[in-house]
């Protein structure tokens, strides 16, 4: 395979990550503040690939490497959330911090977002979105590795 052909398959890949996450939002999964972070990288990944092909400077797969890396690990970061193994950001969790006065509390709770990150709202093979996205955006990465070490 080509250097060329190796880019247009891993951004062709982030492009198809990000539509499937849109079609899931169509079907009434609303994205969490981390699957939100997780979608900004494979839209950089995706110009990345098309400003290498409309130029030819192979030292952009690199960045389409660190973007595809970025993704990923949100999605693994995220994947833990969901499984409990760390704690998320204390704005889409439930573990949040609660204190100090009741005005305080109530400002948190009226601007606590309605999707939780730390709750799966869909999986395959056991797997979450989170998780899925990890493991394709790693692979992802691969690509865009084998594409910059090919320029």
């Amino acid at each position: 395979m080509t250097s060329r052909q190796l880019v247009l398959l891993a951004a062709g890949g982030s492009a198809a990550l990000l539509l499937g996450a849109f079609f899931f939002q169509m079907l009434g999964y609303a994205p969490c503040k981390l699957c939100l972070w997780q979608r900004w990288p494979h839209g950089a990944a995706i110009v990345i690939g098309l400003v290498l092909i409309a130029t030819g400077w192979r030292a952009l797969a690199w960045a389409g490497a660190a973007a595809a890396a970025a993704t990923g690990g949100l999605g693994l970061y995220h994947a833990g959330v969901e499984q409990g193994w760390w704690q998320g950001p204390d704005t889409c969790t439930s573990g949040g911090a609660l204190g100090g006065s009741a005005e305080d509390l109530l400002a948190q709770i009226m601007e606590a977002p309605l999707v939780r990150c730390d709750e799966i709202a869909w999986a395959f093979a056991g797997l979450s979105m989170a998780s899925w996205n990890a493991i394709l955006s790693f692979a992802l990465m691969a690509l865009w590795i084998a594409a910059a070490r090919r320029g």
